[in-house]
């Protein structure tokens, strides 16, 4: 039957076009050494990347309608946004569309109990369903098993909330020691409870996530930023083997991948036919707590 239509598909990382690229990614290029990234770039990652949507909508006068618009184009039915602060625009977008938008937010293990009440103000406002780690993106970096990450783990378990964390080699130019995919496996020891969903490909260690998944109920992958021609073929076996209810869809709308290119290449991805509901939809609601 190949992809299906009409599914109402959720999308994991989504978010809005900024006016000023260079001051929304500052916290990654303030920590960069090279010339290229810190003045050529307005997109931390772009060299990775044939097209930048966002590069040609930083001057659109409603981000949220422009979202909108590309998620009702292409089937997206909710997309999970952060949101960090009162009248932001992801503020905005989850008081304008509650029934588009799935509220999460970022965490810095640098910020201690600030980070963790920051995590509990977001919880009671917004009603978050997910908090959001970049472990190379933190200045200075802490590794995703640091015990300075362990407070956001915690937390995300009382609140019954999943932990979407950045994992493998990371796109801009940082060391990338702090991600590597053997550290989440002493993480899932020590919180059991805890649902954890890689970010950004877990590459070049993709059989070893899978290894991982097959070991701890609680750990996921999801697709982000990666358009699905290259999606791992260790990923699209394992879903359509032992892995159905771990693989979940993301995009990377307007970071580094348009919608248009996600979902046109998408159709070739080889996944069963009981696969394609899950991962586009249903993993994806069960883990944020949303399948009631």
């Amino acid at each position: 039957m190949g992809m299906p239509e009409g599914i109402g598909i959720v999308d994991t990382m989504i978010g809005f076009p900024h006016p000023d690229m260079r001051e929304t990614y500052a916290f990654i290029t303030r920590q960069t050494r090279d010339r290229q990234s810190r003045e050529d770039f307005d997109f931390p990652v772009e060299y990775m990347f044939k097209d930048v949507p966002e590069k040609g909508l930083v001057d659109v006068d409603d981000p949220i309608g422009t979202t909108l618009r590309e998620m009702d184009r292409w089937g997206v039915e909710r997309g999970l946004i952060g949101v960090a602060e009162p009248g932001d625009v992801g503020d905005r977008a989850l008081a304008r569309h509650p029934d588009r938008f799935i509220a999460s937010v970022s965490a810095d293990p640098n910020e201690g109990m600030d980070g963790i009440r920051k995590i509990v103000r977001a919880a009671e406002t917004w009603d978050v369903r997910a908090v959001g780690v970049f472990p190379a993106g933190t200045f200075p970096q802490v590794a995703i098993n640091d015990k300075r990450m362990y407070p956001i783990y915690a937390k995300c378990v009382e609140l019954g909330i999943p932990v979407f964390c950045c994992a493998g080699v990371p796109g801009p130019r940082l060391k990338m020691a702090v991600q590597h995919v053997e550290l989440i496996d002493e993480v899932m020891f020590d919180f059991p409870e805890l649902v954890f969903v890689t970010r950004h490909g877990c590459e070049p260690w993709q059989d070893l996530i899978v290894k991982l998944m097959l070991k701890w109920p609680g750990l996921h992958y999801s697709t982000s930023a990666f358009a699905p021609r290259y999606y791992p073929q260790a990923i699209i076996d394992y879903a359509n083997t032992r892995g159905a209810d771990k693989v979940i869809y993301a995009g990377y709308f307007p970071m580094g991948l348009s919608l248009e290119r996600i979902m046109g290449e998408m159709p070739a991805v080889g996944f069963k036919d009981d696969v394609w509901p899950k991962f586009l939809r249903t993993n994806a609601l069960r883990v944020l707590g949303l399948d009631g």
